[in-house]
Formats: structure tokens, C-alpha cells, sequence
């Protein structure tokens, strides 16, 4: 159980180092599966703790949208993701592939949400596949997002979850 359920990573998950191919993500927030679904799938939603682009997602097999981000020539990520909605189980289970969009760049993810209800919360189960352990820059990248999905990202997510409890009123 994490600390500080929703706003940080599980100290006590240690994703397994040995599979340089993964990232694996386990993390708790205290809210229900049919929210923190929503918070996965309702663009609204997304555009508050995913990249910019993403309020295309519809949640349909096949769908494609792209996102954009900052570029990093260290991983040569170019700054823009083609996505495509591969599967999805309501309130179960999310997965999207992820492509860059610069032929420099091999990456070609699949990036799985998986989510089982706990007590009166939910955890939330990311698995981001398909690094190539024998490029330098996809194993930049994988260190980089691995840090990114377990702390910003994850606290991102945390914090629309809670807004959705207390929205802001058009005063604030």
C-alpha cells in the first residue's frame, strides 16, 4: 500500500530491473474503478494529466489520434505520438499503442491500463511494453518515462481524480 494513496508512487513496488523490454506501474488511488475509468477515458479528463492531443481519444477499438510533447534528442522522441485504441474492457482493462512519428525513432509501445478494485479504491496497473534493450535511446527513454509514469504522471492522474470530487467554480 502506498503511503500516499493517489499522489505518489508505492514505495514498496520495485518493478523488476532484469526485463529491459517493460515498465510496470502499481499504483493505488482511493476512488472507485467507474471514476478512476473515467479519469482514463473521458477526454475532459485526460487533457488534465496526459499529453496535449489527447482530447481526440475516443474510447473505440481502432480510433488514432496523436499527442505531442516536448522533444528528446537523447531518446530521439520527436515530440509526436500516434496512438491507436487497441482494446478496452469497461472499467478493467485500457491498452493503446504508441508510435513516434519520426522515422529516426523505433518506438513502437503498447501501453496497457489494468484496474482492480481494492477495499473502496482502485489499483491502477500500467505497463508500458516494448522498449528495445539493445538501443541506447529506447533505454534512455524507458529510464526517463519509468520515472515520469511513477511520479508525475501518477500524481497528475492522482490530482484530476480529487478535482473531480471538488471541481473549480468559474470564481476561482
Amino acid at each position: 500500500m502506498s503511503t500516499d494513496p493517489g499522489h505518489g508512487p508505492d514505495p514498496a513496488f520495485e518493478p523488476p530491473e532484469d526485463d529491459l523490454t517493460v515498465i510496470r506501474v502499481d499504483q493505488y488511488f482511493p476512488h472507485p474503478p467507474a471514476k478512476v475509468w473515467r479519469a482514463l477515458t473521458e477526454p475532459d479528463l485526460l487533457v488534465q494529466w496526459q499529453m496535449q492531443g489527447v482530447e481526440a481519444f475516443r474510447l473505440e477499438v481502432g480510433h488514432r489520434y496523436t499527442m505531442t510533447s516536448v522533444p528528446r534528442p537523447n531518446t530521439d522522441f520527436s515530440g509526436t505520438v500516434e496512438a491507436e485504441v487497441l482494446d478496452f474492457a469497461p472499467e478493467r482493462m485500457l491498452s493503446v499503442r504508441w508510435r513516434d512519428v519520426s522515422p529516426a525513432n523505433s518506438a513502437d509501445w503498447t501501453v496497457t491500463w489494468s484496474l482492480e478494485q481494492e477495499g473502496r479504491g482502485t489499483r491502477l496497473f500500467l505497463v508500458h511494453e516494448g522498449f528495445d534493450p539493445d538501443d541506447p535511446a529506447q533505454l534512455m527513454a524507458r529510464k526517463i518515462m519509468g520515472g515520469g509514469w511513477r511520479t508525475r504522471v501518477m500524481r497528475s492522474l492522482g490530482h484530476a481524480l480529487e478535482r473531480m470530487d471538488h471541481p473549480r467554480t468559474s470564481q476561482e
